[in-house]
């Protein structure tokens, strides 16, 4: 589920709770509350409920669709879904909007290809074979590594409060502050957007990758375990994988 839905299920709970409460406090025989009762109190009681549940139903449908919450902390995420509702937080951010879809766009094609490969990889080979065990460690091992570079986008982008991007956005052109300070503003801020597009461009080769390893399983004329080594796609991607002990977020 993600962040929108998410919120769009909260706010449907609210309307159902309001609501259910205003049947059970206002139904004639229930409590004994009623509008325009026997008493002013009871009407004045039931009148104020009236007014409270549409406050409530403002404020909260103001929380859960329009105000923007804080990001999770990067170290709490760990699954597929909790990644792409991170980087839900930055969607609204005109700097970031294309960024941020893009990565949203490239979880969504890594949890295609995955799916894909272990499918395939499960009909052309036997889980007690060789072969099966050296084709799926590979699989999961660049996948982690695709995460590790959503991962550094988030830390990145979670220096800055969200706001903060865009007013550096308005602050370019507004005069307010020296030319000097802009600039250096300036290249700080194009040095985090430039971290973030490297890693992009980093999955977007991760994703190329296992196009091609898909292609060559399609390919694979055996199941002989020292073919597969040999396979130029393999070789690539044990050496990404290789780099990862070197990789600095």
């Amino acid at each position: 589920m993600n962040l929108n839905n998410s919120r769009l299920f909260k706010l449907l709970g609210l309307i159902v709770g309001v609501v259910l409460l205003n049947i059970v406090v206002l139904s004639p025989g229930l409590l004994g509350v009623q509008i325009g009762g026997d008493t002013v109190i009871q009407t004045a009681f039931g009148v104020t409920l009236l007014v409270i549940s549409f406050l409530v139903l403002i404020y909260g449908s103001y929380v859960l669709l329009f105000k923007t919450s804080a990001p999770p902390p990067v170290k709490d995420i760990q699954s597929h879904e909790d990644y792409i509702n991170a980087l839900y937080h930055y969607r609204d951010i005109k700097v970031l909007k294309k960024d941020i879809l893009l990565a949203l766009d490239q979880l969504d094609r890594i949890d295609k290809k995955r799916n894909t490969l272990l499918d395939v990889l499960s009909q052309r080979f036997d889980p007690t074979e060789l072969s099966y065990q050296k084709f799926k460690s590979v699989i999961f091992e660049v996948e982690k590594l695709f995460y590790l570079n959503v991962r550094g986008i988030l830390n990145k982008l979670g220096v800055f409060d969200a706001s903060e991007f865009s007013a550096f956005a308005a602050e370019q052109n507004s005069g307010r502050f020296s030319n000097k300070l802009v600039q250096e503003k300036t290249k700080l801020y194009n040095e985090y957007l430039d971290f973030v597009s490297g890693y992009l461009g980093a999955n977007e080769e991760i994703l190329l990758k296992l196009d091609k390893l898909l292609l060559e399983m399609a390919q694979l004329g055996s199941a002989d375990y020292k073919e597969i080594e040999d396979m130029p796609c393999m070789k690539e991607i044990d050496a990404l994988i290789n780099q990862t002990k070197f990789y600095k977020q």
